[in-house]
């Protein structure tokens, strides 16, 4: 029997888990946290995030112990670090709306109501870099990304830094913004979610190496047959060509002009050469690394929930 370090829950075992707590959204909030081509309801809320939001506060509220356990040993007040949650996943998948609504919903616990959330699209070089690099058909993979850059911000605030800065990434034109700015001031929870946030290193060369993963407290893997998401990422593709795509300022402009046909075909390569080889070779094997995965049907909905033991 293969051994596993996971506890399944099926979602209705899981919507017990939720208890007492409060339901503190309303379907106003909701359709500013759906993702594009996603059907988020007040269901899955309910079953699932509201469960896991009250397990986050109890991982919480228990760091926070440990944390004056260590002042008391010390004898002085090292002062709380923020709590760093990590959340993966393929492009499509649903992974940013699983981000804005855990921070929604954590914000509104009193014990920890100031909740940022980090993308690492930020964190890509500039198109310039990666066009010089050779990397413009590999942006998303591990190497289109300042690390260093990344991993030096969250190491500032788990130390007690007041504020820091991380670039903006705008999916409009496909590149980082000159000179805009996000602004992080000393956060009770931090999430940071992104294609390689749980990525590791083996071998010798790496051992002195810190790894973004290594400053998370809680990661979430939000998982899907690879087949769903292929074709979520179609559809998405769509709807931008109908949306954003048209705006003139849009890297993606001329595919809202183009024949559908073409279009289609294009994205389709899109997946088999970038998105799907990348999920294939980069993010899925980090999937084991997750303290928790929420596994989603064809409808998009949460089905079953992983829960690491160990």
């Amino acid at each position: 029997m293969p051994f596993s370090s996971y506890t399944s829950f099926g979602r209705d075992e899981w919507a017990a888990l939720r208890f007492n707590t409060p339901l503190t959204l309303a379907e106003t909030d909701l359709a500013e946290l759906r993702g594009l081509n996603e059907q988020l309801s007040m269901d899955e809320v309910t079953e699932v995030y509201l469960p896991l939001s009250r397990l986050l506060n109890l991982h919480v509220a228990a760091t926070r112990d440990l944390s004056q356990v260590t002042d008391l040993f010390l004898g002085r007040t090292i002062g709380v670090a923020p709590y760093v949650i990590g959340i993966a996943g393929s492009v499509a998948v649903g992974k940013s709306t699983t981000a804005r609504v855990m921070q929604a919903i954590l914000s509104r616990w009193p014990d920890h109501p100031k909740v940022a959330l980090i993308t690492t699209d930020g964190f890509l070089f500039p198109n310039a870099v990666l066009e010089s690099r050779g990397l413009m058909q590999r942006k998303g993979f591990p190497e289109s990304y300042d690390v260093r850059r990344l991993v030096q911000l969250v190491a500032d605030l788990k130390g007690g830094a007041a504020e820091v800065r991380a670039p903006v990434y705008s999916h409009l034109v496909y590149d980082i913004v000159p000179g805009a700015e996000q602004v992080v001031s000393r956060p009770d929870v931090l999430i940071i979610e992104g294609l390689n946030v749980l990525q590791g290193g083996d071998g010798e060369a790496l051992a002195d190496r810190p790894f973004l993963s290594d400053f998370f407290d809680f990661s979430i893997y939000v998982d899907a047959d690879e087949g769903h998401i292929r074709t979520w990422f179609l559809n998405r593709f769509r709807k931008l060509r109908e949306t954003a795509f048209r705006d003139p300022k849009s890297f993606f402009r001329r595919y809202a002009e183009m024949p559908e046909s073409e279009a289609i075909a294009f994205a389709n390569r899109v997946w088999d050469e970038i998105n799907g080889r990348n999920l294939r070779e980069n993010i899925a094997p980090t999937r084991e690394r997750a303290h928790l995965v929420l596994e989603k049907g064809e409808s998009h909905q949460v089905t079953q929930i992983r829960l690491r033991r160990l």
